[in-house]
């Protein structure tokens, strides 16, 4: 078996990978910075099933529709391949149930996950050209009322640039644990060990 995967879960997965001796599991990631070109995602997944169809019994895709507007379902059901369950990471993260009540909480929410927070620099900062004209800031953000990190670790470092990620955006922040179970029952595979990802 497969997982092809966002480079944003590879820490995840190759940690669960690890835990639960997926020993007939083979993880291959796409370029993690994708996420800024949602438009590009279901040609890149398209791309590389066509390379790697044969060589495997059975692929499973690890993303979301991560803002391909369906586009992404419509490769994979050529292929007959389902994928992670939801509109985004951060929903499995969570957990539907769990993110949906963070959302309805309040709509005006920005979401971290530990993924962003290590690439913050790189994925908002630059990504949004906000290095160059930070003044955008409060254009991008207007209406967003506060930071919540959905943290897979345990960390009192990362929850720490979480933290001064919120403040930089001038936004609220909360943290939510989430850890890697709800993200490890979206997968169709099984781990005999306890999930829990160090720093």
């Amino acid at each position: 078996m497969l997982l092809l995967a966002c480079g944003a879960l590879s820490r995840e997965l190759l940690a669960l990978q690890r835990l639960g001796g997926w020993n007939d599991i083979a993880i291959e990631c796409l370029p993690a910075l994708l996420h800024n070109t949602p438009e590009e995602i279901p040609e890149a997944v398209r791309a590389k099933l066509e390379e790697v169809k044969d060589s495997y019994d059975e692929i499973f895709v690890a993303y979301a529709d991560c803002g391909t507007g369906g586009r992404l379902d419509t490769v994979l059901d050529k292929y007959g391949i389902k994928r992670l369950p939801g509109a985004h990471c951060y929903e499995f993260f969570a957990g539907a149930e769990r993110f949906a009540e963070i959302h309805e909480a309040e709509i005006g929410t920005f979401y971290l996950t530990d993924f962003m927070v290590r690439q913050f620099d790189s994925i908002v900062i630059h990504g949004l050209g906000l290095d160059r004209h930070p003044e955008l800031r409060s254009v991008y953000f207007e209406n967003y009322r506060r930071v919540v990190y959905l943290a897979q670790t345990d960390s009192p470092e990362l929850t720490a640039k979480a933290r001064k990620c919120a403040e930089r955006l001038g936004l609220e922040f909360e943290t939510c644990f989430t850890g890697l179970d709800p993200i490890h029952q979206a997968l169709p595979v099984e781990t005999t060990r306890s999930e829990t990802l160090e720093d």
